[in-house]
């Protein structure tokens, strides 16, 4: 995998990285990357799809599936590669998703950033704007979009004080491109001392949003 430069997304990613709403900070970056192999991939990989054979089996019917298992979690990796992802634990984090979810998600937990993102951009649309710009990297008509949703515990992205947390990937497997896009939002208040505990609660109202088909 090759993380791509690629400058209207960094925009994003730049005004995602810190968003201070008040009670509440949102931090999200949006970033593409390369399916071609390095040395250190094609070991992986190889690593993987035994991994996921001893898991799903030998059919032939599941190549396409598990490529593409293999270039979400390579895509992870390289985005955390201080953590080790397991190929079968993925397999029950990734749900193939469509448009119309994920424009759903988005609308629902940045509506506070996209006002932000309209003042500061002259009344441009933050969900139009950056669906422009991953559609000029991976071709939205011809994308898989896939959710990764490991819950609180299992999310290297995560902080103390998250109250909700989104991945997605968008993958062309014609291109061998992936975007990731990922948004968690921070409570400001539990970083200054004022909440108790974690935010297991939020996060199984959450999961009931990501609980379509498994991959």
């Amino acid at each position: 995998m090759k993380f791509l430069e690629y400058t209207p997304l960094d925009s994003f990613s730049l005004f995602l990285s810190h968003l201070n709403l008040g009670e509440s900070t949102i931090k999200g970056s949006l970033e593409a990357y390369s399916c071609k192999h390095t040395v250190c991939d094609k070991k992986l990989s190889l690593s993987l799809e035994h991994e996921i054979l001893g898991y799903l089996g030998q059919s032939s019917d599941g190549d396409s599936p598990r490529k593409t298992l293999i270039y979400l979690v390579l895509t992870l990796s390289h985005m955390y590669p201080d953590h080790h992802f397991s190929a079968v634990q993925a397999h029950l984090f990734f749900n193939e998703e469509v448009w119309d979810t994920f424009r759903h998600i988005f609308e629902t937990y940045l509506f506070e950033a996209a006002k932000e993102w309209a003042l500061d951009n002259s009344g441009d649309s933050l969900f139009d704007s950056m669906s422009k710009a991953i559609d000029e990297v991976v071709r939205l008509d011809e994308c898989e979009i896939y959710s990764y949703s490991p819950g609180f515990d299992g999310d290297p992205f995560l902080e103390k004080g998250a109250i909700w947390s989104f991945h997605f990937f968008f993958y062309n497997r014609k291109l061998k491109r992936v975007i990731s896009f990922r948004c968690c939002c921070l409570s400001n208040l539990a970083e200054e001392g004022f909440l108790a505990g974690g935010a297991s609660d939020d996060g199984d109202e959450d999961d009931a949003i990501f609980s379509n088909m498994d991959m």
